[in-house]
């Protein structure tokens, strides 16, 4: 299992489409955890719109998920004590039942995002506890010793203001802590297939206690015909103008988690359709060419920077080593944790999203014009009067 890295640096990619040649730097500051199942990277920075030529500020988490040969999703069973005491966290371990013979033979490496607990005796070493932390530690103010029968760990928060469920990162500590940071802002799941969009957007709704949504089953209840009917019918414009129309009603509404359709016939591919999308946190769940993070990493980059499709608007970039519904929780898991480092990173988004459906949702996330702003014209029209 990777240990946590944090690292400063300016990179700059030139787009390689032809027809522009918009930059997209990044200063970053990224940290990385990972396990076997998925990592994630977060990245900060200032983007040029190919559209409109001017900087827009700019956050988006990456997230990527390998399900290459992997049997079903292990079981965890907990067996310590947690509490989180504010400025710390200590974790309780029993040691009742291991063969002990001194304190020296246990050996404790904290990292900045994870912590391994092992017993080094009789020749070997035995892990009792491997596990990527739910947030950042102060490694140097670790503390530990035993206490009776039971190893204590005081582990020193990065960000005291952050609430930890749990000392690790798990499906069950993010549902918790997500619900704590969403502050009931509601999430849209977009991406290629529709099949994908949906399940992830029921998983996350059962997770958070949140109401599932499609947008494909409302359009079909609406019209009383498939989605495929509709298509022979009118054509793709008709459905994706429909299906937008479908968004606008629902920006309003908080705690859903909606699935979208996705395809040719996806408002959410169309980069003038997310008006309505921006009142929510989105997430792109895509399958992925890349072989590794890293290029699936670089891969995501340049979706972005491309910003051909209108899901390079995304707040949060899920690539898939393959979609397998038997693994849709592990890709819920990821994307829970792709939205818990974004918004870590700026603390204030559920606020904004709030203010930007107040303000009606006009089409100018993220930077939020002053009320008054019209949309059409791009002025302030409090100031002509």
């Amino acid at each position: 299992m990777a240990a946590a890295s944090a690292s400063f640096s300016t990179v700059n990619f030139h787009s390689l489409n032809t027809r522009k040649h918009s930059k997209f730097a990044i200063s970053r500051k990224f940290s990385s955890t990972a396990s076997a199942n998925f990592t994630f990277r977060t990245f900060p920075g200032t983007l040029i719109s190919p559209r409109s030529g001017r900087y827009e500020s700019y956050l988006c988490s990456v997230s990527c998920v390998s399900i290459k040969n992997q049997s079903a999703p292990p079981v965890r069973t907990k067996n310590y004590e947690f509490s989180d005491g504010l400025a710390e966290v200590e974790l309780r371990l029993p040691l009742e039942g291991r063969d002990v013979p001194c304190f020296r033979d246990i050996f404790v490496d904290v990292k900045e995002s994870f912590l391994s607990i092992r017993l080094l005796a009789y020749g070997s070493s035995t892990p009792i506890l491997e596990t990527a932390l739910y947030e950042k530690i102060k490694p140097s103010e670790t503390i530990w010793y035993i206490d009776e029968d039971q190893l204590v760990v005081n582990l020193k928060k990065l960000d005291t203001d952050v609430k930890w469920p749990d000392i690790a990162e798990t499906w069950e500590s993010l549902k918790v802590g997500l619900m704590q940071l969403l502050k009931g802002t509601s999430i849209y799941v977009v991406g290629e297939s529709t099949e994908t969009n949906q399940q992830v957007a029921r998983e996350l709704a059962v997770g958070l206690g949140y109401t599932p949504l499609n947008t494909g089953e409302l359009l079909e209840t609406y019209a009383k015909k498939s989605i495929d009917s509709w298509l022979i019918s009118e054509g793709l414009d008709a459905v994706a103008e429909a299906e937008a129309a479908v968004l606008q009603s629902l920006s309003s509404h908080i705690r859903t988690s909606v699935g979208t359709l996705g395809g040719l016939y996806g408002a959410a591919l169309r980069p003038d359709k997310w008006r309505h999308l921006h009142a929510g946190f989105t997430i792109w769940v895509s399958e992925s060419e890349a072989t590794d993070e890293t290029s699936a990493k670089e891969e995501a980059q340049r979706n972005v920077l491309d910003g051909i499709k209108g899901y390079a608007e995304a707040d949060v970039i899920v690539k898939l080593s393959r979609w397998d519904p038997e693994y849709c929780q592990t890709i819920a898991q990821s994307c829970l944790s792709a939205l818990k480092q974004l918004i870590l990173s700026d603390k204030q988004l559920p606020g904004k999203k709030s203010l930007y459906i107040r303000l009606g949702c006009r089409g100018d996330w993220p930077n939020i014009k002053p009320p008054g702003w019209d949309p059409s014209g791009g002025q302030d029209v409090s100031s002509d009067a």
